[in-house]
């Protein structure tokens, strides 16, 4: 188990409820494949994380893949430890022996193939699922759940990221809020139609059908509406936008009465005139 180079995670929208979210996207697209603009996340939560883009959108599609299995933050800060120690949380392509992907799993020992587990939600889902089944996961220490389930030859290494992951998961629940912010600048190449099917298809592969159902198309733009239940909700997926702007072409991310700009990259009130929202949740692209 090791580490290694990465493949970019792409990612926008998701939600559930009566809080509203909306991403607006471009005219026209030329290219599935988004840049990754450049590092520069910071993550608050009674303590500070920096990631580049690619570490974020992986440590914010682990969470999600918790929250939808219904798993409590305790679970979401294990994942996220052991993601670091394996990879540093980047999907890698090999790692020790048959290792491969965000927690290094191994083909050879039941894991899935090499395709299932470089996707990091099915290897997410597979570490959750596993955890699951440790009797008494919930009052050990992090690197001791992280441990029965890996089987490392560092048993106790997992435990110097889990401050850290505690920084990330109270973040990437919405417990914590304003606490995201990653500066961006660049030019997307992923525009229009094809930005907004884009879209609909990671809020599938990061929240399920389930909650991809509420999602709607923007009225008269190119987005997406998807209904979320409260502020902390509403927070949730706004940390999980800004985790994934890198690779969207997001330019802004507003609720309630703040607004997130990504080449300035911090929450700050809004300062447009436009009155705030605490039900809805709005993200917009370049133009």
């Amino acid at each position: 188990m090791r580490t290694k180079p990465l493949v970019g995670v792409l990612a926008v929208v998701a939600l559930a409820g009566v809080l509203g979210v909306v991403v607006l996207v471009n005219t026209m697209a030329s290219n599935l494949k988004l840049p990754q603009i450049g590092p520069a996340c910071t993550v608050r939560a009674d303590g500070e994380v920096a990631l580049d883009a690619v570490q974020m959108a992986n440590a914010a599609t682990i969470a999600a893949v918790g929250v939808r299995r219904n798993m409590p933050e305790q679970a979401i800060v294990i994942a996220l430890a052991t993601a670091f120690q394996e990879s540093k949380l980047e999907n890698l392509e090999d790692g020790d022996r048959d290792s491969v992907g965000l927690f290094q799993q191994r083909p050879s020992q039941g894991w899935g193939t090499v395709e299932e587990i470089s996707d990091p939600r099915y290897s997410a889902g597979r570490f959750y699922t596993a955890l699951k089944k440790v009797e008494g996961w919930e009052e050990m220490r992090i690197t001791d759940a992280a441990q029965t389930v890996q089987r490392s030859a560092y048993p106790e290494a997992y435990e110097k990221w889990a401050d850290k992951s505690r920084v990330l998961a109270a973040a990437l629940t919405g417990r914590a809020t304003q606490a995201v912010e990653c500066r961006f600048t660049g030019t997307p190449v992923l525009r229009g139609a094809a930005a907004a099917t884009n879209l609909l298809e990671t809020l599938k592969l990061d929240w399920g059908k389930k909650l991809a159902g509420k999602a709607e198309e923007a009225t008269g733009s190119a987005g997406l509406t998807v209904a979320v239940a409260d502020e902390s909700i509403g927070w949730r997926y706004a940390h999980w936008l800004v985790s994934h702007a890198s690779a969207t072409g997001l330019e802004r991310v507003r609720f309630g009465n703040l607004q997130w700009h990504a080449p300035e990259g911090k929450w700050q009130p809004l300062t447009d005139g436009s009155s705030a929202d605490a039900a809805q949740v709005v993200a917009e692209v370049y133009n």
